[in-house]
């Protein structure tokens, strides 16, 4: 008498085909060349610790009112060129603190409002780097990487902190017409971690391999909600600007080469009716005290608390290079100024005064 093996159930059926696919899937990937997870750790790894390698950390102004001195940055090439998020921390040009642990002074190169990036420079030389290339093949769920100097963790030549998620949205961040503070107004990558926390900014967003994709933008608050927003700037909205930055095609960095006018003719903060802070250190940041009714600078919104951070393409590092600069600008033209209120970057238009 033969015996008959049992029929299988429904589920041993399932349960080996499951095992099958399995097999076929490990099969497919080691001849195809993909890692397999235990190959794929010390991938991820060397990706984190490469990345770290990239990312510097930033002192410079704040630390009062609530405002935290020290921020992130990342370097974009071996000659030690740095981009950053613009803030109040740039207020002076920064310390930096590599991931090392040696420290440099650093110059501001030149910035874009639009972009609230700034570009810093270093006296070094063979540095890690990322390319700013960016990437088109960044799309929602892909996992990412975001290396910063959050909570100021990371003072001295310990590493870079790194938080590990995925990217929640690609969209894009109207913020003018919202309730964002901020002048940028573009793609970004919503993210599904918490990475926007205090001395974040202008961090690295890498992927699994350790390719820049983006930069960690800066704290976002909606005003009316309270709703925090987590984003970082595309690398392909930024590699236009810091190549035009680090190649001097964008002057915001350099004095303007117009000779000095007679104090007659030319522009004075008295004519545009700026009264400034008391310029009592080496470079007294160029904060507006108030604004005299029925001048230009009261027409054109100035408002007292405001940083000057440009004249025409002319950084405004201080109160001197600001009435060094408006020495060099006839009274007669209109003056373009960029100025930081708060958080937000702010384009205005000082027109002549008639009386």
């Amino acid at each position: 008498m033969s015996h008959l093996s049992p029929r299988p159930s429904r589920l041993d059926l399932l349960y080996q085909t499951s095992l099958t696919r399995r097999f076929v899937v490990v099969a497919m990937l080691v001849v195809c060349g993909f890692p397999t997870v235990a190959d794929a750790q010390p991938t991820l790894q060397r990706a984190v610790r490469e990345s770290q390698q990239r990312v510097v950390k930033l002192y410079g102004a704040g630390g009062v009112a609530s405002l935290e001195g020290y921020q992130s940055g990342f370097l974009v090439s071996p000659d030690g060129h740095i981009a950053t998020a613009w803030s109040y921390v740039l207020d002076v040009e920064p310390i930096v603190v590599l991931d090392d642990g040696r420290r440099f002074e650093s110059k501001i190169v030149g910035f874009e409002p639009t972009l609230e990036l700034a570009v810093l420079k270093i006296e070094a030389s063979g540095l890690p780097f990322f390319s700013v290339e960016g990437s088109a093949d960044v799309r929602t769920g892909m996992p990412v990487l975001a290396i910063s100097n959050l909570f100021n963790i990371a003072a001295g030549n310990e590493p870079a902190s790194v938080m590990r998620g995925a990217i929640a949205a690609v969209t894009k961040l109207s913020a003018r017409r919202g309730t964002f503070k901020t002048p940028y107004d573009g793609s970004v990558f919503l993210l599904d971690l918490v990475a926007n926390n205090p001395g974040a900014a202008g961090g690295a967003l890498v992927d699994a391999q350790g390719q820049l994709i983006g930069m960690l933008g800066k704290e976002l608050r909606d005003a009316s909600t309270g709703v925090w927003l987590n984003y970082a700037l595309p690398a392909s909205e930024l590699r236009s600007a810091i190549g035009d930055i680090i190649s001097g095609r964008k002057r915001t960095a350099r004095q303007s080469e117009r000779p000095l006018l007679p104090r007659g003719e030319a522009h004075s903060l008295a004519s545009l009716g700026l009264v400034m802070v008391p310029d009592i250190l080496e470079k007294t940041p160029a904060f507006v005290d108030a604004v005299t009714k029925a001048t230009p600078a009261a027409a054109a919104g100035v408002q007292a608390d405001d940083l000057i951070l440009l004249i025409g393409e002319d950084r405004i590092d201080g109160q001197r290079s600001l009435k060094e600069t408006l020495r060099r600008i006839d009274r007669r033209d209109t003056i373009q100024l960029t100025i930081q209120r708060g958080s937000e970057i702010v384009p205005l238009s000082l027109k002549p005064w008639k009386p």
